[in-house]
């Protein structure tokens, strides 16, 4: 079966298609400036050159149709027609408390995720664009969502809870949710198959370092942990965005620098971070770059990275009473082997040792312990496009 993974944005729209067969993806591209002027499709049939269509996209529907022309055109497709596509998996970042799992959609589903557009507004309407144009274009084609979100419904109550008054967790549903569950699931069981050992003996602690960042405690195949929150600004310190602060700070910054409630939300997501703290980049080989320079700021915004990430790796052994695997994926976790030996430096006390050369690998899969190490340690990248399409498949088989 042939499997269409959508990945829809407010303005863009991310696309792989994959042969399930031997799980290969047989065409990727990403529909660019949707409802904006200037817009183009970036089309890549695998074997072959990418192609770029620029033509106007009014909606979403429009970019639907485009990619399925791309995909069926007699000289850069790779299928005849659209019934060779089997079903859609669709990335939708919020369920809620509604979705543990991955679902096929139905009306009652697509109510479902607009009722949480409340929880992410930036994200789920874009979503929810992206699968009624599939349906416009493909209606008798079965349509899978799957949740940045349901891998961490598993969390116990002490995990999610906020100490607020619990009315308010009832009527408004602020509690710990957690993100990149697609990710931390697809490399918690890549590490499972590496170890070759049942993931439901395992205590695994997965990294997500990317732009953004995320951690989650991963204790017999279930996340017990997660260290995004109500939004996806808890947590570490990332690119832009601030983690966990003293909630006092934001009355505080308010007070003194007039700013409203959506300034100080654009302060703590897009100015903040170790873009804040160094003053020159969000980007981590800028900041690399010049603390080589002896740029002191550059420095301070990766000490204090690494020092969180390297803080909630011991939290996490901590809650599920020890570990058996660390894992570090996304594009810093998987490229960035200073970052890794700047978290696992001075981590023996928890039987973690690492290779220096096998820690100087990019992009690849492997296991850098060192001998004897009692944790393993491993690179895996992550696949969350070929996640969403498993997930599609085992519903709709």
């Amino acid at each position: 079966m042939k499997i269409l993974v959508i990945n829809a944005g407010s303005s863009s729209l991310k696309y792989q298609l994959i042969d399930m067969a031997d799980e290969s993806v047989i065409a990727k591209g990403n529909a660019e400036r949707i409802g904006i002027e200037n817009s183009v499709l970036k089309h890549t049939p695998f074997g072959k050159d990418k192609v770029e269509i620029q033509v106007e996209m009014k909606d979403h529907t429009d970019a639907i149709q485009l990619v399925m022309d791309a995909l069926t055109h007699p000289e850069y497709g790779v299928i005849k027609d659209m019934s060779e596509i089997g079903a859609v998996g669709h990335r939708v970042v919020h369920g809620g408390e509604d979705f543990s799992a991955s679902v096929i959609i139905s009306d009652e589903v697509m109510k479902a995720i607009e009722k949480n557009i409340e929880l992410a507004p930036l994200h789920n309407p874009a979503n929810i664009l992206g699968i009624n144009a599939c349906k416009k274009v493909m209606p008798n084609t079965p349509m899978v969502a799957v949740f940045d979100t349901a891998f961490h419904q598993t969390m116990p109550r002490e995990a999610f809870l906020y100490a607020i008054p619990y009315d308010d967790y009832k009527k408004y549903g602020i509690r710990r949710y957690g993100f990149h569950g697609t990710s931390h699931k697809y490399v918690a069981h890549k590490a499972a198959d590496l170890m070759g050992r049942p993931i439901t003996e395992l205590k695994i602690i997965t990294c997500h370092l990317g732009n953004g960042s995320s951690i989650t405690a991963v204790k017999y195949g279930k996340s017990i942990d997660t260290s995004m929150g109500f939004t996806p600004l808890e947590g570490l310190p990332m690119g832009t965005r601030s983690g966990n602060i003293d909630p006092a700070i934001i009355s505080f910054l308010m007070e003194k620098e007039g700013l409203s409630l959506e300034e100080v939300n654009q302060y703590l997501n897009k100015e903040s971070g170790v873009l804040g703290i160094s003053g020159i980049s969000s980007d981590f080989r800028d900041l690399e770059a010049a603390a080589e320079e002896d740029n002191v700021r550059a420095r301070i915004a990766l000490d204090v990275f690494t020092y969180h990430v390297k803080k909630y790796i011991g939290a996490y052994a901590a809650a599920m009473g020890g570990v058996d695997c660390i894992v570090f994926t996304a594009g810093i976790g998987e490229n960035n082997g200073i970052v890794r030996a700047q978290i696992l430096k001075d981590m023996e006390y928890l039987g973690i040792f690492f290779d220096p050369e096998k820690n100087k690998v990019r992009g690849q899969e492997i296991d850098i312990s060192a001998p004897g190490a009692k944790v393993r340690t491993l690179v895996i990248p992550t696949n969350e496009e070929l996640a969403i399409a498993r997930e599609t498949l085992k519903l709709v088989k």
